[in-house]
Order: structure tokens, then sequence, then C-alpha cells
């Protein structure tokens, strides 16, 4: 019955058979939204037949991830799964198979997890736990059902999609994609230096750089001393219009709600900015401006026109062709940011 929880006991712990399955469905929670530092809190495993959990809070995972390092596995939007592999487990399993990915190279719109398992199976899954703290514990039997939810169709899916995808002969655009998301997660940089450069500080000057430092600095300590989201202390509009008022010497209102503390902590920093010699504050970033070429524009017009065209004849949404990102990158002459697939359905060739 669709919605109704999983029947029979929840099942916790793996065992080496199912480990040893030909093909293993993966998918993990984490606690993003009530911890500064987000960890893995929950990873769910199926071949298909059995699904399991298993607590990685309250036994070593290691030796099950090193498992799932060496083998492949399918996911659903793995993106954010293989960033949190990587910083707890120092890599990604050897291969990953995408359903989403999948989904979309055969058209899907509605290409989220639960969307398709009701469009493929007629099985609409609760949401209700899809926000919830992964990190309590005793873990309550609802979140628990709906964790084995997000694995129970996932192998089912897979078969599905697979497929569809020979059918329409697009099997290797699907390999090719999923290989290259995985070493676009394993490259992908760890945390910027400079993060406290938030969007809409690019014309600060000097000053006002340096308030905004200080406040950013302030709002990750005190989120760490919580243990809470930094997003909970203060959002990046907050910051942003604090350091511009306080940089010209002007008041600003903070929440009423905001702890004595935390804000003698936050005007202690200022304080302490103002002492500061000038020398000390941060420099201004000025990107490269890039002067104007009309041929490459016309030239990636063209291109997306083309793309366009190409996607609809496809049934795809254009963006899975090739975003305009990619277009651009490639009359600029950086060809090999296109997947082979891409260059082939476009008609392009690399020179």
């Amino acid at each position: 019955m669709a919605g109704e929880p999983l029947s029979g006991p929840v099942i916790w712990g793996c065992d080496d058979e199912l480990l040893s399955a030909k093909a293993l469905g993966v998918d993990l929670e984490a606690d993003s939204l009530f911890r500064y530092r987000e960890r893995i809190c929950l990873i769910q495993l199926t071949d298909g037949s059995h699904s399991v959990l298993v607590d990685p809070l309250d036994e070593d995972v290691s030796d099950l991830a090193s498992a799932l390092l060496s083998r492949e596995v399918w996911m659903h939007g793995a993106d954010y799964d293989m960033a949190l592999m990587k910083r707890e487990w120092g890599g990604v399993p050897s291969r990953i198979c995408d359903t989403q990915i999948g989904a979309r190279l055969l058209g899907s719109r509605r290409f989220g997890y639960a969307n398709l398992v009701e469009d493929y199976f007629g099985v609409t899954l609760s949401k209700s736990s899809q926000k919830a703290d992964w990190g309590k514990r005793p873990l309550p039997s609802k979140m628990a059902e709906y964790a084995l939810n997000d694995v129970r169709y996932l192998m089912p899916l897979a078969e599905a999609i697979l497929e569809r995808l020979e059918d329409k002969g697009r099997l290797d655009w699907f390999l090719e994609s999923c290989h290259w998301e995985r070493e676009r997660a394993l490259s992908r940089p760890g945390e910027r230096e400079d993060a406290w450069r938030i969007r809409g500080s690019g014309k600060f000057d000097r000053r006002t750089l340096a308030y905004l430092q200080a406040f950013w600095n302030w709002r990750e300590e005190e989120a760490e001393a919580w243990d809470r989201p930094s997003f909970m202390v203060a959002g990046n509009k907050d910051l942003l219009e604090w350091c511009q008022l306080a940089s010209q010497g002007k008041r600003f209102q903070l929440p009423n709600s905001m702890r004595t503390d935390r804000r003698r902590r936050l005007f202690e920093k200022i304080e302490k900015l103002k002492q500061s010699a000038e020398s000390d504050w941060p420099q201004r970033v000025f990107s490269e401006r890039k002067k104007r070429d009309r041929e490459k524009e016309k030239r990636v017009d063209e291109l997306l026109a083309r793309r366009d065209q190409i996607a609809e004849e496809l049934e795809l949404e254009p963006s899975v062709v090739a975003s305009r990102g990619l277009m651009e990158a490639y009359v600029q002459g950086e060809t090999d940011r296109l997947m082979s697939w891409q260059r082939e359905v476009m008609g392009l060739d690399v020179p």
C-alpha cells in the first residue's frame, strides 16, 4: 500500500553475504541541519532483496567503509553522499552508478528518488523525516522505516533504468556520465581559506572586508562552540548588513533572541578590530575583466540553438545535453570539459 511503513523488524548491521552481492545499493543520512560539523549518521544498504541499516555512531564502520570504497555501488543523487564519504572515509567507491543521472538521460523531468519511485512503481513515499535529526538516538522507528524506504526500491529502479537506457542506446552515455561525476567529486577542493568572502561582498572596501572577516570568524566560533550550523547563529545576509553598518560607525540591530554573552563576544571582536592597523586588513580581490569577443559570443549562441534543437529531438532537458557553461568553455578551447557522448550528439570535433 502506498506510503505504508515497511513490514517486519528493522534490521541493523551488515554481513559478508550482503557485501558480496553483485549489485549493492547505498544511501547515507547526515545531520547537517543540526550540527556544526556534519557527520554520517546512518548507512543504508540493499542488495535488492534485503535492506539493512548500519549505525556509524554506535559502531566502528572502518571495515565496511573500506569494503564499499573498493567496489561498485548504486546510489541516487550521489554528489552529496560522495562528499561525505570523501571527507570521512578518505575516498569514494571505485565505481558509482547514479539512478538520478540515468533518469535524466531518459528525459525525466521529475528525477528525485521519491518522484521516480512513484512514476516507476506507483508507490508514494513519505517525506516526513527528510529534514529530521539523524544524529538522534535511539532512532525512532518512523525514521528507521523512512531510511529503509530510501533504498528499498533502489535496485529495482536501477534495473528498470538500465533496461530503458539500453533500449534507447544511451547506456554508454550513462556510464561515462557517472564516471565523470565521480572524478569531479574526487577533484573538488576542500573548504577555501577565504570562505568568509561571501557572495555580495565583491565590491566592499578593505575596511568593510575587515569587518566581514571578523563577523564571519565570530559566527564560526559561536557555531562550533554551540555545535550548531552557522546559519543558526547568523545568516550571510545578516553578516553583510551588519559589517557595512559597523564599518561606517553606525549601529546595527541584532536579534532580540541573541544571547547576551554572544553579543558581548561580537562587540569584543569589533573593538579589537578598531585597534588593528590598516595594513592588517584584507586586500580586495579583483577578477580579471574579460574583453567581449562578439565572434565567440555568436558561436556560443549558435551552439546553444543547436543544443536546444537536439535536446528536443532526444526529449531531454537542454542542460543534460550540455550546459551554457560547457558551451562557453568549448568555444574558449576547453574541449576536454565535454564528455565524448556530448561531443558526439552535438556533432563537435575536438582539434
